[in-house]
């Protein structure tokens, strides 16, 4: 398992592409267009010089992790992988034709893997040829830092599979857990309610956004509360998350609220769009002010 490759270049793609090259593999990246996988590699690299500046890695490590990443706008670039990890947008559609593409293109005993955070890998399994070795491999946003993959078994996927991509994980530095296939997985499916409440209080006027938010940090030691922590998720993606485990578990007890449809209606998503809950500075993932909603 040493040659990878990773579809999509945003948050996630880059963060995966990232900390597998610096493990030492080797990366193709791909995404549709140069310019977006410019900017990774843009991303890629300030990230390292932060650990060069942290001394966490020498700038030694720094030039061999770039070196080991190759950008390409070919989805034909993933052919010869070990193992191929999409992460583009949470979108059911753009997902499955994904598969069904890298399962023509892969050679025949390359693992494909979904970083999803709430679609069902069995349903994406499903448009391959080679379901035993689809497998669910959700990693945590920043995924430089957080420690957390979800590994994903749909219903036909082998345990070879599923001990290959635990110990790939391992061998990243992360901690693998192993979660059944079921809409939101783990940490969504608490996670996602969760938000939706907090939005729901804000909507109700229970109280403020910051106030919401001070309560779960200092009442239930959070490290960010739920408001700002869906700022940085990015509010589409919370409302997609939403929908799909409503859909898949046929349960409106997990049906957006009307706040957070109004707003990702009106573009306003977060940290992405420089505004949610809170404002935001061009580039600058910290917050600078209260929003409107304070």
């Amino acid at each position: 398992m040493k040659n990878i490759s990773v579809i999509g270049s945003g948050t996630m793609g880059n963060g995966i592409a990232h900390v597998f090259a610096q493990a030492g593999y080797t990366v193709s990246l791909i995404d549709i267009a140069q310019k977006p996988l410019d900017k990774a590699m843009a991303t890629i690299e300030k990230n390292l010089d932060r650990l060069v500046a942290k001394e966490k890695i020498t700038e030694d490590d720094k030039v061999k992790t770039l070196a080991n990443i190759t950008t390409s706008t070919e989805l034909s670039a993933a052919a010869e992988s070990d193992l191929v990890v999409e992460a583009a947008t949470e979108n059911e559609e753009i997902k499955l034709n994904i598969f069904k593409d890298l399962d023509g293109l892969c050679k025949s005993g390359a693992i494909i893997a979904s970083n999803t955070s709430s679609i069902p890998i069995t349903k994406i399994a499903a448009v391959t040829n080679r379901p035993e070795q689809v497998i669910g491999m959700h990693f945590m946003n920043p995924v430089p830092i957080m420690k957390l993959v979800e590994v994903i078994n749909g219903k036909e996927t082998s345990a070879e599979t599923t001990k290959t991509v635990m110990d790939t994980a391992k061998d990243l530095h992360k901690i693998p857990v192993e979660v059944n296939d079921f809409p939101g997985f783990v940490a969504n499916r608490i996670l996602m309610p969760m938000i939706n409440e907090a939005i729901l209080s804000l909507e109700e006027n229970v109280s403020g956004v910051m106030e919401i938010d001070t309560v779960m940090k200092i009442g239930m030691a959070h490290p960010m509360g739920p408001l700002q922590l869906a700022d940085f998720i990015g509010l589409d993606v919370c409302l997609s998350i939403l929908e799909v485990m409503q859909e898949g578990l046929d349960n409106d007890k997990y049906a957006p609220c009307g706040l957070l449809v109004e707003m990702v209606k009106n573009g306003t998503l977060g940290v992405k769009s420089g505004e949610g809950f809170y404002k935001y500075e061009k580039g600058n993932k910290e917050l600078v002010v209260a929003s409107r909603f304070v």
